[in-house]
C-alpha cells in the first residue's frame, strides 16, 4: 500500500512542477533537430549547477525514470537537461518507432552530448553532472573516458550496461531468431566494400525483430567494440565517479561484481539499491536521488 501512495503521489508531484520544465531545441551538424527537457530547480540558474541526463536503449526522454529522476533533483535544489537522442529522426519524441528504417549509429551519441554540454555553458553552466541510465550509462562513461571537459566535474552511471559478443550473440538469436555472426559478416562486407549505407531488409536490430537496418548502423551495434561494456571504460574515466547498482537488476545483473575491483579506488564509488530493479520505480526513485544528491553537494 506504502509504495501504491508513494507511485500516485509522485505523479501528483510530476504534474505540479511542470511550471519549472521547459522543452529546449537544437540544431545538429546534420541538420537534425535534437530534443531536450530543462528543468530549473527554485531560485536556482544552470551557473549554480547542472545535470545532463541520457537515457537507455531506443528511449527518450519522457521516460518515467527519466522524469522522475528530474523532478526529483529539482526538488533537492539541482537543476537538469534530459535531452533525447535523435538515433537518425529529426525532432524524435517517445520510444523509437521499430517500423521506421534504421540508419543511426551506436557512436552519434558522442557528438549530441558534445552539443548539449555545448549549450549549458554557452548558458552559463560550468559545474555539470553527466548521469546515464542502462545504455546511456554506458554511453556517458564512454563519452566521459574519451572527451573529458573542464565543465564536467563528476559522471553518474545509473545501472550501466555491460556487454560481451557471447551476450550479444545469444541476445541477438533470442530477438530476431538469427545467427549473429552470418548478419553481422553479410553487414562487415557490406561496409568494407563502400556500401555501409546499404539498406539490409528485416534483419532486425536492438529491440526491433524484422527491421530494416543499414549495413553501417548494423556493424556500430554489433561489432565487437568493448566500449560497450561499462567495466572495460570506466578505468579511462578521469573524473569522480558515482556507480548506482540495483541489487535485483536482471538486464544487467553482472554490473555489481564487475564493478568491484573500480571501487575505492579514490575516484569511484558504488551504492547499491537493495530491492530496486533496473527501472528504479516508486520508493527507488528517492533512492537514486539521494544517492546523486550526496554526491553532487558534497
Amino acid at each position: 500500500m506504502m509504495r501504491f501512495v508513494t507511485a500516485v503521489f509522485l505523479s501528483v508531484f510530476l504534474v505540479a512542477t511542470n511550471a519549472n520544465a521547459e522543452k529546449v531545441q537544437i540544431s545538429a551538424k546534420n541538420g537534425l533537430k535534437l530534443n531536450a527537457n530543462l528543468v530549473l530547480a527554485d531560485g536556482k540558474s544552470l551557473s549554480d549547477g547542472a545535470v545532463l541526463l541520457t537515457h537507455g536503449t531506443l528511449a527518450h526522454n519522457g521516460m518515467e525514470i527519466i522524469v522522475a529522476m528530474q523532478e526529483l533533483l529539482a526538488e533537492r535544489g539541482i537543476s537538469s537537461l534530459a535531452h533525447t537522442l535523435a538515433l537518425g529522426i529529426s525532432n524524435r519524441t517517445g520510444m523509437y518507432d521499430c517500423t521506421k528504417p534504421h540508419t543511426h549509429k551506436n557512436t552519434d551519441f558522442l557528438d549530441e552530448i558534445s552539443l548539449w554540454l555545448d549549450w549549458l555553458e554557452q548558458k552559463g553552466a560550468t559545474d555539470i553532472t553527466i548521469v546515464g541510465h542502462s545504455r546511456g550509462g554506458n554511453q556517458v562513461a564512454w563519452y566521459a573516458g574519451e572527451k573529458d571537459r573542464p565543465s564536467i566535474s563528476r559522471v553518474v552511471l545509473v545501472a550501466p550496461g555491460t556487454w560481451s559478443q557471447n551476450k550479444a550473440a545469444s541476445g541477438f538469436k533470442r530477438a530476431h531468431k538469427a545467427e549473429l555472426k552470418g548478419v553481422l559478416s553479410r553487414a562487415e562486407e557490406l561496409l568494407a566494400a563502400g556500401r555501409g549505407g546499404e539498406m539490409m531488409k528485416g534483419v532486425g536490430l536492438l529491440y526491433c525483430p524484422g527491421a530494416d537496418v543499414t549495413a553501417e548502423s548494423f556493424v556500430s551495434y554489433y561489432n565487437n567494440d568493448m566500449r560497450r561494456d561499462t567495466p572495460t571504460v570506466i578505468p579511462n574515466i578521469t573524473k569522480p565517479t558515482l556507480l548506482i547498482i540495483a541489487s535485483e537488476d536482471t538486464i544487467n545483473p553482472k554490473m555489481h561484481e564487475a564493478a568491484k575491483p573500480f571501487v575505492g579506488s579514490g575516484k569511484i564509488e558504488m551504492v547499491v539499491i537493495d530491492g530496486a530493479g533496473h527501472f528504479f520505480r516508486d520508493l527507488y526513485g528517492d533512492d537514486i536521488a539521494d544517492a546523486m544528491e550526496e554526491f553532487i553537494t558534497r
